[in-house]
């Protein structure tokens, strides 16, 4: 059984701390309920992501799902955070696709023309000799209204403020141990109403819904440093280069189906050095590499609702690739389904899994 935690009676317990579970609590602390949150830190992809918020797909210049409606919700809740923890968390950070040819800077100019595009996506091409470390045959586009958010700052900084109040419990869950009843479930010694699961890829160890069709996918970021590079903007070719400040760089990132540890690999690694060196010009080093498991799947649409059998646990999972966006959307549609039971949209709901087999 392990520890046996304090007495105490709390709205909510909630497993993982990643974008998902942090989104969570904000809902709580919006609406003063109680709750604790356990987090072992074992799976990192929410601590691993490049942080950078970008509504466009820039394989294909098209809008994301419902990428207005998310971002309307993410930026007030990171900018509160902010102001909260009185420390920098989000920065604007404009990006720039580089075009490979002719056609696709036409299929940009195509793309701008539609309504839903005009407010993320510049008509006037950028100079390709904007920067000179850039290996650039063909100009850039611009995106606009995007930015990064340093997601490690924030999810240290909430989890030190529910450590103060003895509120964050750096522990495994221990899914034997949870006793539930019809009104309450009660763990090692804590009473609460719901327990809302957001393990990440750890779900697959979660008996209660690792028959959801969460993938997973191992993605490998490097962070590189060039004095040389100067980049003020994030670049976007066939890998991503996101400046961090201090000449460091975040670039990446890997698509592993099939490796789900968290360990760094030298593939991953020659795989990024060699996409670096296609499209950068100056000298660089590398200086750190990171792992960690998208929780994606297979629909590519968020995991969020009630257990069939247990209505007082539920999920909120499946952020995928695009958590920094998606996750306080999702998790303000989770809490309002169980606090005021207003019906989750079918693309996100579990239940669209019911009568299926995996």
């Amino acid at each position: 059984m392990g520890v046996f935690y304090f007495c105490t009676m709390v709205d909510f317990i909630i497993v993982g701390f990643g974008l998902a579970g942090m989104s969570f609590a904000d809902q709580l602390e919006e609406h003063n309920k109680s709750y604790v949150v356990f987090d072992n830190d074992s799976q990192r992809s929410s601590r691993v992501a490049g942080g950078l918020y970008n509504p466009v797909i820039l394989k294909r210049f098209t809008l994301a799902w419902k990428a207005e409606e998310q971002l309307a919700e993410a930026l007030p809740l990171y900018n509160r955070l902010q102001q909260q923890f009185n420390t920098e968390i989000t920065y604007e950070l404009p990006v720039l696709r580089r075009f490979n040819s002719v056609e696709e800077q036409n299929t940009w100019a195509e793309a701008y023309d539609k309504p839903t595009l005009q407010r993320f996506l510049t008509p006037q091409l950028v100079d390709k000799n904007t920067y000179a470390g850039i290996d650039a045959l063909y100009h850039y586009g611009k995106v606009k209204n995007t930015g990064r958010v340093e997601i490690v700052k924030m999810l240290d900084a909430f989890k030190e403020k529910l450590t103060k109040r003895n509120a964050f419990f750096e522990d495994g869950f221990e899914y034997n141990a949870l006793e539930i009843n019809a009104n309450e479930v009660v763990y090692k010694g804590i009473k609460a109403k719901y327990v809302v699961f957001a393990e990440g890829y750890g779900l697959k160890q979660n008996p209660f819904f690792n028959e959801l069709p969460l993938t997973g996918n191992k993605g490998e970021y490097l962070i590189i440093k060039s004095e040389a590079l100067k980049l003020k903007e994030a670049v976007k070719s066939a890998i991503f280069i996101i400046p961090l400040g201090d000449n460091l760089y975040k670039v990446g990132a890997t698509y592993n189906h099939d490796d789900k540890t968290l360990k760094s690999t030298i593939e991953a690694r020659e795989e990024l050095e060699k996409g670096i060196r296609k499209i950068i010009k100056v000298p660089f080093q590398v200086v750190d590499q990171m792992a960690g498991v998208r929780p994606t799947v297979l629909d590519r649409r968020p995991l969020v609702g009630r257990h069939a059998k247990y209505p007082n646990l539920h999920i909120l999972n499946g952020l995928g690739t695009r958590g920094i966006l998606i996750g306080p959307t999702v998790a303000k549609a989770l809490y309002q389904n169980i606090a005021n039971d207003i019906p989750l949209d079918k693309e996100i709901n579990i239940k669209r899994f019911e009568d299926r087999t995996f």
